[in-house]
């Protein structure tokens, strides 16, 4: 109970201050296409240089959890995720939205934010030691495990055809092959001077989710948006709560599957969300509403890209290893205030980690009621007609896609991606797979080749990557979600009406 003993200093007025700004500023950031976790938390690294080290990463810990939870906004309203994180929550937010439910799926997605988010910190807290060993056990060989499992999960991800999402899948990951290979320097399907650095996963994010949807309004032409406001009051918000005390399966998958994943360094939060949505469709009992607005995909995804925030700093402040790429940046705040990461960390520097882990936890609670607090204005957005709602969309996605890298070239594979994903959707295919197999690909590709080498110098591939009991399980599991998930696919299938010959 150590931490208890320094709750206060969250309360001084300055570092209090510094939360309530990074918290609401978060969530602005965090809905705006583009603008990661990642890149909000580099940006504010400048504005810490002339703070103390605690208020500094007070300032950083909640832009980092606000965010987060803050791209939930346009994944639902727009179908355009904040941030990588949020690509599951686009899946049945936007669909509550285009019901005139925009209100509601923001209510719920900040909540199980909140709930995950709470969660987490509080295994941060007391679990730190335990749980920093057991991430250290994860070699190469179970992080391409890891990898493989994610892939597996491809196919079910489309609702419509499990081959149709594979096949998504398998573009996704031949797209991450683009660029020059990072571990031999050999240049592979580079036919354009804006691919020799490869794709810039934030630039094919926007492109795959946000143009689709801008064609799709410029051909819907003139007509008013169908989606109504919701007026928010107190029972709505009270109907939201109650709807998340009902909603324990999706809930604790969610925030079970985030806090796991949140401790395995280099995994991230777009894989959580997408693991505990798929996982949650599987064991519910309504696995025929995910997709089309069903509130528990949203809850899941959500309190799982929140959950894995807390673990993510298990093996950074013990290790000195990120568990992902925000926290690697947080790294380097701690750096600049000298600070360095280790297992006698908490004895060095009490007052300051104490207190910045207590500030995520009050944080949390913060950005639950801001970001309800917003919801009601945010779903207002909705009502704008296709055309302005469209423009709008557009140059978001522009400045998105330059913002990255400042490189019009990241603006032209965003646009080229989005145009292929409008035709293929048009086929039925979808852009979630294909995101998740350009973000499993170079995770596949990069610890298979470290494994091999490590192989290769000791008892040679096959041991090292079947005979570990951990690789086992891992192997495990992949055959189980590829059996389960076709046999769910052929009982999808076999319950749709079949259409009616002629004659009969």
């Amino acid at each position: 109970m150590e931490f208890l003993g320094y709750f206060g200093g969250v309360f001084e007025p300055v570092a209090l201050l510094l939360l309530l700004g990074g918290t609401v500023g978060g969530l602005i950031l965090g809905a705006t296409p583009g603008l990661s976790p990642t890149m909000a938390v580099a940006l504010l690294i400048p504005f810490t240089f002339q703070l103390s080290a605690t208020q500094g990463l007070i300032l950083l810990g909640a832009a980092y959890t606000s965010t987060v939870a803050g791209g939930a906004v346009s994944a639902i309203l727009l179908r355009i995720p904040g941030a990588p994180a949020n690509i599951a929550t686009a899946l049945d937010g936007h669909e509550m939205a285009k019901k005139g439910e925009g209100a509601r799926a923001l209510h719920l997605s900040f909540l199980a934010s909140g709930i995950g988010g709470v969660i987490g910190v509080l295994l941060l807290i007391f679990l730190t030691p335990v749980l920093a060993q057991w991430a250290l056990a994860f070699g190469p060989s179970h992080l391409f495990w890891m990898a493989i499992l994610g892939v597996t999960l491809i196919g079910s991800l489309d609702s419509k055809s499990f081959v149709k999402g594979l096949l998504s899948g398998c573009i996704g990951i031949w797209l991450a092959t683009i660029g020059y290979d990072d571990n031999y320097g050999v240049p592979r399907f580079i036919f354009s001077d804006a691919l020799t650095g490869g794709i810039n996963i934030i630039a094919a994010l926007i492109g795959l989710f946000a143009i689709p949807q801008v064609l799709e309004m410029f051909a819907k032409g003139r007509r008013a948006a169908a989606i109504e406001a919701v007026t928010v009051s107190k029972h709505a918000i009270g109907a939201s709560v109650r709807e998340i005390g009902g909603s324990g399966r999706a809930l604790s998958i969610g925030t079970v599957i985030g806090s796991i994943i949140g401790l395995i360094p280099g995994v991230g939060g777009q894989i959580a969300g997408l693991v505990a949505y798929d996982q949650t469709r599987k064991v519910s009992p309504h696995r025929a509403k995910f997709g089309t607005g069903h509130p528990e995909g949203v809850i899941a995804a959500e309190s799982a890209n929140n959950a894995m925030v807390g673990p993510s700093l298990v093996p950074l402040l013990t290790l000195s290893i990120p568990g992902s790429p925000t926290a690697a940046v947080l790294l380097g705040g701690l750096l600049i205030h000298g600070i360095f990461p280790g297992g006698d960390l908490f004895e060095r520097h009490p007052e300051v980690i104490w207190t910045f882990i207590n500030s995520m936890l009050l944080g949390q609670m913060l950005m639950v009621v801001f970001g309800i607090w917003i919801a009601a204005s945010a779903a207002r957005i909705a009502r704008a007609p296709m055309p302005i709602m469209a423009a709008a969309v557009l140059i978001l996605a522009v400045f998105g896609s330059y913002s990255v890298q400042q490189s019009m070239g990241d603006v032209y594979v965003m646009l080229a991606l989005g145009i292929g994903m409008f035709v293929l959707e048009k086929f039925g295919f979808s852009a979630a797979p294909l995101v998740l197999g350009l973000i499993l690909g170079p995770i596949a590709e990069d610890n298979f080749i470290m494994g091999a080498r490590i192989a290769d110098a000791t008892d040679g591939r096959w041991l090292y990557f079947f005979g570990d009991p951990l690789n086992l399980v891992l192997v495990a599991l992949i055959l189980g979600s590829v059996a389960y998930s076709f046999a769910s696919n052929r009982a999808t299938n076999a319950a749709l009406p079949q259409p009616v010959e002629a004659g009969e």
